[in-house]
């Protein structure tokens, strides 16, 4: 009797909203078959900043159809400013953490993750380290910049984390009624709404970001100005 081949099980890790000052950090894990792949191809999945929202939120649901499996980590501001204040940590070694957690789970033979540090082996060991035994033992593990435009697996986990990243912002922006743009401190709507609210929605905000501190040391000088 001849034995069936197990399928491989390819990872892919992405994230959105790394950088905001405003809403969470979302960090996706994807799952596929290695023999199925080419379905997200097909679907059209590429780098979610390759495409319009509008496509983002219908591959949303089509690659919910065909994945093995998968991981979300939605990450809220508080929870990052807690991990960020002991000595040596930072938004890299967060995120690193969070990646070999949800890849462990998920038991993969591959593991594809797009690196946020510019030190891609140092990266990659931490994240190695963290690995479950069986998992770092067995999995092959591809740690790259661009690994979200250059493998289709990443890819949809960029349009997954993308889309939970957008709806997060739009549930903030219906739940206290005023329109804090995207997150971002490029953005005109979202530096007007941490001028005027960093205090009343401080639970929204990084606290730990820079743009938020010195927001606050502006408030500071001016209130010290009025004596």
């Amino acid at each position: 009797m001849v034995e069936k081949a197990v399928a491989k099980i390819i990872v892919g890790v992405d994230e959105a909203g790394r950088g905001p000052v405003l809403g969470p950090l979302v960090m996706v894990a994807i799952a596929m078959k290695e023999s199925e792949l080419k379905k997200l191809e097909w679907l059209g999945v590429k780098d979610s900043k390759q495409l319009s929202s509008s496509v983002r939120e219908e591959l949303f649901e089509r690659i919910h159809e065909v994945v093995y499996d998968f991981r979300i980590e939605v990450i809220e501001p508080d929870a990052i400013d807690l991990s960020l204040r002991e000595p040596g940590t930072n938004l890299n070694w967060l995120e690193a953490e969070t990646c070999a957690r949800m890849v462990s789970e998920l038991d993969p033979d591959t593991i594809i993750i797009d690196c946020p540090s510019p030190n891609i082996k140092a990266y990659t060991d931490f994240i190695s380290s963290r690995l479950s035994a069986g998992v770092r033992e067995k999995a092959k593990l591809v740690v790259e910049h661009k690994a979200d435009v250059n493998y289709v697996v990443a890819s949809a986990a960029s349009v997954v984390a993308k889309v939970i990243r957008d709806r997060a912002v739009d549930h903030i922006k219906n739940e206290i009624g005023i329109d804090c743009g995207s997150g971002y401190t490029s953005d005109p709507k979202t530096q007007e709404f941490l001028a005027k609210y960093h205090e009343t929605h401080a639970h929204l905000f990084r606290r730990g970001w820079q743009s938020y501190k010195d927001v606050i040391e502006k408030k500071k000088q001016r209130t010290l100005g009025e004596f």
